[in-house]
């Protein structure tokens, strides 16, 4: 059976796909006129499927890939524009969010009365009064041990922004539906209308009984530092802002077989990071963790060093303090000239081939922005980048399933930084020659991440 390596989105570069219902005469040249269309458009088409007949005209639908809507929509004038009757054009993205990517089901099967009453009424009061008299019981008897929350405010998410938590909630139940998937966790989205980072806190600490973890999802930097610490100061389960730890750990992974492969050290190694953000602290964390100490951050205003005043917080002057030893001040652009790394976790198309071009020999280029990087990975390489790699593939959801179930299992009160590079490390270990990171749809991939987490917290001692 044929199997595609990555998708037909990431083949084609194209973020809408359509299914076209158009109805054509009974004949192979009307046919055939769809596919030359959609070869003028710059349209990739995948799966026909016929669904309607009669003496004449045959209606088929017929998967495409296109670049955006607009080209999309565009196609379909250009159909009708050469005669051929486009039915219905199904946005096959929106279908698959059509009435939510999650459902709450039950695990115990109801089929008679007797299966009733123990679920519920009489027969559940024996469990309550288990978990009164030892509240320890609650993490058996309950869900606890397989339900995170995945709580937001709708401020940063993906490459859309602030765009509140009602809009963001598709995001959300994306990720709980990965987290059943990969994982087997229940995840819960929790939207919470408010962007004060103490109303935030106070609500998730108030409904926190009902989890055995909390992942922060797409909350915007400052809040997001701020909301995380005191959380896990109040809480003893596990917080963890995955734009901060998830991506700093596949970023983690991803550097270990980049620098093997091209035969340099962590340690020997000098980064050039754009973005001071939740994912730049937290990656810049995470490599200094695992011995890559010569790192200059740069925001808006340029780099991050101490002294600097303007556009400042206190997790910025954290980073100017423990990064930018020789306290450069130079332009970006001349910051790439001989580094070893480039990271990028800030905006679209702000890095050019001549700035790659100015690196060490065979750099590592890493343009994560979403949806489009800071430079191409074709222009990159192009530009004498040995290893380069987008968001694309350089995805959180690498680590946050294992993650959050080695938590789970180890009932660990926290999610550590050696939790964190156990994870990297299985990660990096376990991909296939040749390839930076493992198969993010292998559930083999999560199993032994989960289970490298879990001793990990089990050895912290």
């Amino acid at each position: 059976m044929f199997k595609l390596d990555g998708s037909w989105q990431e083949r084609y570069n194209a973020t809408a796909v359509f299914t076209f219902r158009c109805r054509f005469a009974d004949t192979a040249l009307a046919f055939s006129k769809f596919f030359q269309i959609a070869d003028k458009a710059g349209v990739h088409t995948s799966d026909v499927q016929i669904v309607d007949a009669d003496d004449t005209t045959l209606t088929r639908d017929i998967k495409c890939f296109c670049k955006n809507v607009a080209a999309a929509e565009k196609f379909s004038g250009m159909l009708e524009a050469e005669g051929i009757e486009v039915v219905e054009l199904i946005d096959n993205v929106l279908e698959i969010h059509r009435r939510g990517t999650i459902d709450i089901v039950s695990r115990v099967p109801i089929q008679d009365l007797t299966d009733l009453r123990m679920v519920y009424t009489p027969g559940v009061a024996e469990a309550c009064k288990l978990i009164e008299s030892q509240p320890e019981a609650a993490w058996e008897m309950t869900g606890l041990c397989d339900r995170v929350a995945v709580v937001t405010d709708g401020t940063a998410v993906l490459g859309l922004g602030d765009i509140g938590p009602l809009a963001s909630l598709p995001v959300m139940e994306g990720k709980a539906a990965i987290f059943s998937e990969f994982a087997k966790v229940s995840a819960f989205p929790v939207l919470i209308n408010s962007k004060d980072p103490d109303i935030i806190i106070e609500t998730v600490e108030r409904i926190a009984g009902s989890f055995g973890a909390i992942q922060l999802e797409d909350i915007a930097a400052p809040s997001c530092f701020k909301v995380e610490q005191e959380l896990r100061d109040r809480l003893d389960i596990p917080v963890f802002h995955d734009d901060q730890h998830g991506t700093a750990t596949v970023v983690l992974a991803a550097l270990i077989n980049g620098l093997r492969r091209i035969g340099k050290k962590g340690k020997d190694c000098s980064v050039v990071m754009l973005g001071a953000g939740a994912a730049g602290y937290a990656i810049s964390k995470v490599l200094q963790h695992y011995g890559i100490g010569d790192i200059v951050i740069y925001d808006s205003c340029g780099a991050l060093y101490e002294g600097r005043t303007e556009k400042m917080n206190p997790w910025k002057e954290e980073l100017a303090r423990v990064t930018n030893d020789e306290n450069t001040q130079v332009p970006f652009a001349e910051a790439f000239k001989g580094k070893d790394i480039f990271i990028g976790v800030a905006r679209p198309n702000m890095v050019t081939k001549e700035m790659v071009a100015s690196m060490n020999k065979n750099p590592i280029v890493l343009p994560l922005s979403n949806p489009v990087g800071e430079i191409t990975v074709e222009d990159a390489l192009e530009a004498g980048a040995a290893i380069a790699a987008d968001g694309r593939g350089i995805n959180n959801a690498l680590a946050y399933p294992g993650l959050f179930r080695g938590a789970l299992d180890a009932r660990a009160e926290d999610i550590t930084l050696e939790m964190q590079i156990a994870a990297a490390e299985k990660l990096a270990q376990i991909s296939p020659e040749g390839d930076l990171l493992p198969d993010m749809i292998d559930r083999g991939t999560h199993e032994q991440v989960a289970q490298a987490v879990s001793q990990a917290w089990i050895n912290r001692k």
